[in-house]
């Protein structure tokens, strides 16, 4: 069995020749959520994954096998539910407060601009119904969002500055609810929310 324990995300550094060449493996997200699981790959080779202890693995992600060769990873399609909000009866907010809903039951959510995924739960998509959204069963790679706390792919280096710049931001950015991290922070930042001159 070969050992794979480096990850590199989405590939960033390596020649697009490199790319095209490594042997991939297709994995769903029950499996690429774990750091240390065995897999075969495109070649046939079993390889043994040993990640650093809460890494989960991403569609793109390349996985750096002891002998040097590359694993491309695949998302692979799996059954997911797909929530959108009613274009008669309902807005796209709905979609926004589906999310927040969902986050607070800790369910992973993959969300999209215009649609959110999440894994198939009967009970979860009678509570998404009755809030007139439009659920539906498919078979689709799932990429929830990692959190922000914990997933490689939004780690901004040192000091965590998040003065980006939005003028020429390509798409829209994650939206990462995780209303479990809003305790910590203090929300007031010195403003007196009472008196804006608006009449209640």
């Amino acid at each position: 069995m070969l050992t794979a324990n480096k990850l590199m995300p989405q590939g960033r550094g390596l020649a697009p020749v490199l790319l095209k060449r490594a042997a991939t493996i297709e994995l769903d997200w029950d499996v690429r959520q774990k750091s240390r699981f065995d897999a075969t790959d495109s070649q046939g080779r079993q390889i043994g994954v040993f990640l650093p202890r809460g890494t989960a693995v991403r569609g793109g992600d390349v996985l750096v096998a002891e002998d040097g060769s590359l694993i491309r990873v695949i998302a692979a399609p799996q059954p997911v539910l797909r929530i959108a909000h009613c274009t008669a009866h309902g807005t796209p907010f709905d979609l926004t407060r589906a999310a927040y809903h969902l986050g607070n039951r800790h369910v992973p959510i993959e969300l999209k601009p215009d649609h959110l995924k999440i894994e198939p739960d009967h009970v979860l998509a009678d509570m998404l119904r009755s809030m007139h959204l439009i659920v539906v069963a498919a078979e689709e790679a799932f990429e929830p969002e990692g959190g922000a706390y914990g997933s490689h792919e939004h780690s901004h280096g040192g000091g965590h500055d998040h003065a980006h710049d939005h003028g020429n931001s390509k798409g829209p950015k994650p939206l990462v609810l995780a209303p479990e991290l809003l305790d910590d922070h203090d929300h007031s930042h010195g403003h007196d929310h009472g008196h804006h001159g608006h009449s209640h």
